[in-house]
């Protein structure tokens, strides 16, 4: 990703390992990631994140990165 590049929150994740799986997943698709988690957490010397771990795309991807992550109810499938 370029760093001028206009990014956009498309999901917040409770933790870490929710925000690797849709990381990988919309990587997986072919749209670029960066996650931006809350640092607060180390601050009080926790070893691990504290809040939520933001989920970040280019603009242009942000529709498309939405949807793929969209809950979906089993009768959809």
């Amino acid at each position: 990703m370029a760093d001028n590049e206009s990014l956009v929150v498309v999901h917040s994740a409770s933790n870490e390992f929710e925000a690797n799986v849709v990381k990988a997943h919309l990587e997986s698709e072919g749209i670029p990631v960066m996650l931006k988690s809350e640092t607060w957490g180390r601050l009080y010397g926790l070893t691990y994140t504290v809040g939520a771990i933001k989920i970040l795309v280019p603009e242009e991807f942000a529709e498309e990165a939405r949807q793929i992550i969209k809950p979906r109810n089993i009768r959809d499938a």
